[in-house]
This record gives structure tokens, sequence and C-alpha cells, in this order.
């Protein structure tokens, strides 16, 4: 049976070989962005790694450009995409699109009628022609390329914009992106993990898994179930406390101590005591009920002697250090 290790793997081979055309479901960018709306009203929305002609991104926001209350949609991409997702040959220009509406009523647009314009470059959003367009949005909005995520979000951070943005669960472990977190500049959005359905995908990729399928439209779909939202814009999730019912005293076998940093292992977020004032390693999937006005987040996976955190000689998955600002 091919497990979802496979699948992770894929997106793993992925990144190592800079093959990115993973491509967003209609329905997770709208299962998200529903819980944004305020955040939209009179702004100016870029996505920078968007073919206005086959991208989601660009639909959902041309069709909710109203209900929004957007002043302007911006859509630009690398310049090797065409109408067909994964045509493998190469186009000389850019698409770049802009686009305020229609005032008629809530529907997608026809994008022969707008007239897509051409860059003078290849569209990559390091690029001087998309950074100018970068500076003029508010908010930005997209599946950026994973094997230059850091880089992607750098970018944002450089430039002081508000995003929401697909990644992989483990660019959590990335020091850039969890120093972000740390630091109360990002979080998790509200899905993640099996909350985002699955990908679009070339011929080329395999369809490994159980919930690996070939949709209506007949698109190619994996379901790695590794993925989570990044953003920067609030959301009333991240101001709900984590529920504790777990007690620590009494039930100290439960929570062995790390070797190389004082501070006990908890597997699983729902066992986190309630009644430890000291400091725990908890699993990297607790940023997704992580809550800053509960827990402060302490340090990243290494012990004070800078190796990895190990429990009798062994370490366990990667574990984030925090502690109970209430005791």
């Amino acid at each position: 049976m091919i497990t979802e290790k496979k699948l992770n793997q894929t997106l793993h081979i992925a990144k190592a070989s800079k093959k990115d055309e993973f491509y967003t479901n209609f329905s997770d960018i709208e299962n998200e962005l529903i819980h944004y709306k305020e955040h939209f009203k009179n702004k100016v929305v870029f996505c920078n790694c968007d073919d206005p002609r086959n991208s989601n991104f660009f639909n959902y926001f041309a069709c909710n450009f109203e209900y929004l209350g957007l002043k302007k949609l911006i859509t630009t991409c690398y310049k090797n995409q065409e109408k067909n997702l994964f045509v493998q040959e190469k186009s000389e220009n850019a698409v770049f699109l802009e686009y305020t509406g229609d005032k008629n009523g809530n529907k997608i647009p026809d994008i022969e009628e707008i007239g897509i314009k051409y860059l003078k470059g290849d569209g990559d959003f390091r690029s001087q022609e998309s950074i100018e367009l970068l500076k003029q949005s508010d908010i930005i909005v997209t599946n950026p390329p994973f094997s230059l995520f850091r880089e992607y979000v750098g970018q944002l951070v450089k430039y002081q914009k508000k995003f929401l943005i697909i990644g992989n669960i483990n660019a959590i472990t990335y020091k850039e992106i969890f120093n972000l977190i740390k630091e109360n500049k990002a979080w998790l959005g509200i899905n993640m993990g099996r909350g985002i359905s699955g990908f679009i995908v070339p011929d080329h990729y395999e369809l490994y898994g159980t919930e690996a399928r070939i949709d209506s439209s007949g698109n190619r779909v994996i379901s790695p179930n590794n993925c989570l939202w990044l953003t920067n814009l609030d959301t009333s999730k991240r101001h709900e406390d984590i529920v504790l019912t777990k007690i620590y005293y009494g039930n100290e076998s439960q929570y062995p101590k790390f070797d190389n940093y004082d501070a006990i292992n908890v597997d699983k977020t729902k066992d986190i005591p309630m009644d430890y004032d000291g400091i725990m390693g908890v699993p990297i999937t607790f940023l997704h009920k992580f809550n800053p006005a509960q827990f402060e987040l302490i340090k990243f996976r290494k012990g004070n002697d800078d190796k990895d955190l190990s429990i009798n000689g062994k370490c366990p998955y990667f574990r984030i250090l925090i502690k109970n600002k209430r005791l």
C-alpha cells in the first residue's frame, strides 16, 4: 500500500528539483479566504505567481471583487506558462493583468475582454517589474514556488506587505519562518493538512496515495496533507486558548525530560499539562493552535549543546520549546 509518506516525498522531490507545478484548488482558496473578508476592503491584491488564464486565485478574487470591496486585482506569472497549465514550451513574455471589477455583478470576467498585457521581463517575483507592482499592492495572496519559499517570504517582509500564502508544513522549521512566528510577525492560517484538499499537478507527476484522484474536470490532483496557509492577517482563531485538561504532577513518567535542555517532552498538543510552569517541547503542529497570549515560544529544535533535542539519546521529531504564560 502506498502511504502518505510517499505523497510527502513527492513534494520534497519537487523542491529538490525545483519543480513547483502545484496549482491550488478553487475550493481550498474559498475555504480559507472566507475568514479574512474584513482585511480586503479598498485594498489592492497582488497574485504574483498566477497566470490569470488558469489561476484559481484570479478566479476567486474576480468572482468576489465587489463582495470583498477590492480596489484592484493584479496578477503576474513566470513566462513559461500558457493557457494550458502545464505546457512545456516557453513563451517570450510574462503575462500581466490589472482588474478593477465588474460593476454589473460578480462573475469570472472574460480575460480577452479585459486585455492581457505583457511584461518586458520574465515575470519572476524577484524581477524589478514585479517588485514595482508589489510596492503598489496591499495584500499578496498566492501559492508561491515551494523551492523558493524562504526567499519569497523574505521579500514580503522586506517590503512590509500583508500576505496569505500556501507553503509546506516543513516551512515552519526554516529558521527565517520560525523567527517570524516567534516575533509575532506571522502565524498559521485557518486550514492545514487535510484542511487543504489537494493540488492540481501535471501528467508527469505520479498520483500517489488513496486520496489522489482525477477530478470532474479531468485534473490530476494529489493530496499530500502536509501544507498550510501562512499569513500576517489577523484571525479570531489565533486568539483562542488551547483547552488544557492534562495534569503533570503525579504523571511525571508520561513527560520525560530532554537530555540536553531543562524541559519536558509533550508528544501531542492535546497532552500539554495545565499545571506545568516550566519549559515544554511540543510538536511543530502546535503552531496551528498557538495563541501568543497563552504561550511563549522559547526556541526551536536545539538543546543547550546546539544539537537536536534528545531523550535517552534518541531524537523525537522536531520540537518547539514553549512556556505557559498564565502560570
